[in-house]
């Protein structure tokens, strides 16, 4: 039965406190009933049903556990029960459905600490919510999200840090800086290897979770980035091996990127990055929307993921050579950038003349500080909890670890009394830029947007990928669905009320 688009299922209105973010369980969700968290900007978060038009739980009611703002809400993948919830106050709390939050004020006990995060449990005679208490880095905690296997946790913080964590173990994996402000947002590509962040720098950056350094810098938006979300219909990694090829382009693109998929595509992808023997096709697409009002779509295509290539790699350089424009936030906006635009640097379009005359320097400047930021790839923003991904490196963290600890202020100290220590010394902009953790502009390739389009009056807020069509939404209340190529008449009959719709190449 098809629905009526012209009033909703369900409607709620609350007074003296508004709903800030959502998530439903994909896991438990039938036609008859789906469980739906709701995290409001008083601190409480609400589980209800909009099918059955139930309202079953409220959690942090009396504001005990925490008073701040509801940032970011997420069931724990693969669980019925499971939620984490993320403050502005900078924590985060696990919680269970099936337990109560107590009527006083949680105790905790710490679990474990790290560089700029600490873990605590709860401290009770029964078992009550939250079940553990992270604190991680300082100010707002503004998003974080699972890993499609989900094992790892990546957070983005109003401190301008990125910090992805081995959510079980809760060991920290690897860090990124912001070129500068907080990052709003962060998401995975759909294999796992790579994330994708946006902020206030005006940038997206792309960071790899093999190698612990950012790979590339996006810039097309004008304001700051306030969604990044990878498109799983149209990323695609396919190898031209006859020995191993099967399937059909289906399969390539598959939604899920299935776990043996995704194994298979990782191991493909690290041969590929290690030896040049096996031709391998990579295309990644994500998108981005800001308060600019723009859509932003990117492609991160192998001459970016694999830039030993000299060719690729010297037409990558010379285009970062020539963006000379004001990076982000300071009114200025790349002349490369526009909306007509669809240039990748690193593309097979030869470059013209003037680029080409800074090749030489480009190629030199490229030359002294790949070496440092492969070098120190791993060690630089990875602290001594970490879980190396490349046990190979191991020796040469720890050869490079007394190097990192002078160069970005790092305070080796154990003591909790330290932590916040430590927190602001890093924070620091002098310090990490030019570091491995927020490398310059010059230092790493800068990506274009294939298309840069202003879609709203209002800051965009809301941006899905579906395999039908793209969602939409703004601050000003309007939810837009737009056609992919060829789907235009299939979404057309299904939007009878009088919601917006355009197409999106």
């Amino acid at each position: 039965q098809a629905a009526d688009l012209s009033k909703p299922i369900d409607k709620r209105i609350y007074k003296g406190t508004q709903p800030t973010c959502h998530d439903f369980n994909h896991l438990t969700a039938t036609a008859e009933s789906v469980s739906l968290l709701v995290g409001f900007s008083a601190g409480q978060v609400q589980l209800i049903d909009p099918i059955k038009k139930e309202t079953s739980k409220l959690f942090n009611e009396e504001r005990l556990i925490d008073k701040s703002r509801v940032t970011c809400v997420k069931w724990v993948p693969g669980s019925e029960s499971l939620f984490l919830v993320a403050h502005s106050s900078g924590n985060m709390y696990l919680y269970n459905v099936e337990h109560t939050c107590g009527t006083t004020a949680p105790h905790y006990q710490l679990l474990k600490q790290g560089e700029s995060f600490a873990v605590h449990t709860c401290k009770s005679k029964s078992t009550r919510n939250p079940l553990l208490k992270w604190t991680v880095g300082e100010g707002a905690l503004n998003e974080f999200a699972f890993s499609p296997d989900g094992k790892f946790l990546a957070c983005v913080s109003q401190d301008g840090f990125l910090r992805v964590f081995n959510f079980d173990s809760v060991e920290l994996h690897g860090t990124m800086k912001s070129y500068f402000g907080g990052l709003l947002c962060v998401c995975w590509s759909p294999d796992g290897k790579y994330i994708v962040t946006g902020g206030e720098d005006d940038l997206v950056t792309v960071w790899s979770f093999v190698d612990c350094r950012v790979i590339a810098r996006g810039h097309g938006h004008k304001s700051w980035v306030s969604v990044v979300a990878f498109d799983p219909y149209t990323t695609s990694v396919e190898e031209s091996d006859p020995m191993e090829f099967s399937g059909s382009d289906e399969d390539f693109q598959d939604l899920h990127f299935g776990r043996d998929r995704a194994n298979s595509t990782q191991s493909r992808l690290s041969k590929r990055n290690s030896t040049d023997s096996r031709p391998v096709s990579v295309t990644y697409r994500f998108g981005s929307v800001g308060q600019d009002t723009q859509l932003c779509l990117w492609d991160l295509t192998e001459d970016i993921l694999f830039p030993h290539q000299p060719l690729s790699r010297a037409r990558t350089h010379t285009n970062v050579m020539n963006a000379t424009s004001p990076p982000a936030g300071s009114g200025g906006t790349n002349p490369g950038s526009n909306g007509n635009s669809i240039t990748t640097p690193g593309n097979s379009v030869p470059p013209p003349l003037p680029r080409s005359n800074s090749l030489p320097h480009s190629a030199v400047s490229n030359a002294g500080s790949k070496s440092s930021v492969m070098d120190g790839a791993i060690a630089s923003g990875v602290s001594k909890f970490a879980t190396l991904s490349l046990h190979d490196r191991k020796e040469r963290h720890h050869e490079k670890d007394h190097k990192r600890n002078h160069s970005m202020g790092h305070i080796s100290s154990k003591s909790s009394d330290k932590l916040n220590l430590v927190t602001k010394t890093k924070t620091d902009p002098a310090k990490t830029l030019g570091t491995p953790l927020c490398p310059r502009m010059e230092d790493v390739p800068l990506l274009e947007p294939l298309i840069c389009k202003k879609i709203a009056h209002e800051r965009l807020t809301v941006l899905i990928f579906l395999e039908d069509c793209i969602v939409t939404a703004c601050q000003e209340g309007f939810i837009c669905t737009w056609a992919r190529p060829g789907k235009v008449g299939l979404l057309s009959s299904q939007n009878q009320a009088n919601s917006p719709s355009g197409t999106v190449v």
